[in-house]
């Protein structure tokens, strides 16, 4: 009869909770193995995790990217209108003023920060703007060259940040003697810039020409987020059927089957009942009526 009370106590524990182990010692091994899906579980939800901060981060340097190129488009605008031999000096004067307002607007764009107040562009400097201005210069890029990247699976990992000379770069310009050096992005607006104000048709076209390049470098910079974008959507989806399919085998091993454990409950309450029965019968035996 205690056996049986001791079984019924499980059993009753066990759909009380709707766990198969309440105790290690009930089955160490599916108790060990319990264990070990859960911890892998666990590992599942910091990738995903990690993703949904990818993803976030990426969809912010997309959003600004596509800004930047916008104000681009109008930048180069203003550079072949400037170039046209028909406008006057005050006429270019006012497209200067207008393209030093776009720039300002790029400065701002190249420096914006994510949810957490960290740099987009400033490489693994999160916490310095990615452009500063000079005291006798075009902004220049205070970021480093590093690409950090995420652990986002077992054998998987993604880039997290982009450079501020990923996307905002350096163009090649020729000199009078055929040499060739690196010119900052901000540099060659603030120069298309001083060409318009002082109607040097020489400066102006350079720029015009110098654009395409700005604009082209944003593009590719764009086009790199879109293919991290999918590589986070495709590894979102493995993560999840990974997930789905711990899941089930970890509810195989852990929960209960009510059905089962109510038919069982049933049984040893009626078993218990049978015993307690017995018991009292027994007991009211004494030695008279056993000798009769």
């Amino acid at each position: 009869m205690s056996n049986v009370q001791t079984n019924l106590t499980q059993t009753q524990a066990q759909l009380a909770q709707g766990k198969q182990i309440i105790n290690v010692s009930d089955s160490p091994n599916q108790a060990a193995t319990i264990q070990r899906l859960k911890s892998i579980l666990s590992k599942q939800d910091s990738y995903q995790s990690s993703l949904d901060t990818i993803k976030a981060r990426l969809q912010g340097e997309d959003t600004t990217l596509k800004s930047a190129s916008d104000l681009l488009v109008r930048a180069k605008e203003i550079a072949v209108q400037g170039a046209n031999d028909t406008l006057n000096p005050a006429d270019r004067k006012s497209l200067g003023t207008e393209l030093q307002a776009l720039r300002d607007q790029l400065l701002s764009l190249a420096n914006t920060r994510d949810s957490n107040g960290n740099y987009l562009f400033s490489g693994s400097r999160v916490k310095q703007p990615a452009f500063v201005e000079t005291a006798n210069g075009s902004p220049a890029y205070m970021g480093d060259q590093t690409h950090m990247n995420v652990r986002v699976g077992e054998q998987r990992s993604i880039p997290i940040n982009r450079t501020g000379t990923d996307a905002f770069v350096t163009v090649a310009r020729p000199d009078e003697q055929g040499h060739v050096t690196g010119v900052g992005f901000f540099k060659s607006l603030d120069d298309l810039i001083s060409g318009l104000k002082n109607s040097n048709g020489n400066d102006i076209r350079r720029g015009a020409g110098e654009m395409d390049n700005l604009q082209q470098g944003v593009s590719l910079a764009q086009a790199q987020i879109g293919t991290n974008l999918n590589v986070v959507d495709q590894q979102t989806s493995v993560l999840e059927d990974t997930t789905l399919n711990l899941k089930t085998t970890l509810s195989s091993i852990e929960d209960l089957d009510y059905a089962s454990a109510i038919t069982k409950m049933n049984q040893q309450m009626m078993s218990l009942e049978a015993a307690q029965s017995s018991f009292a019968k027994v007991s009211q035996l004494n030695l008279f009526n056993y000798i009769k």
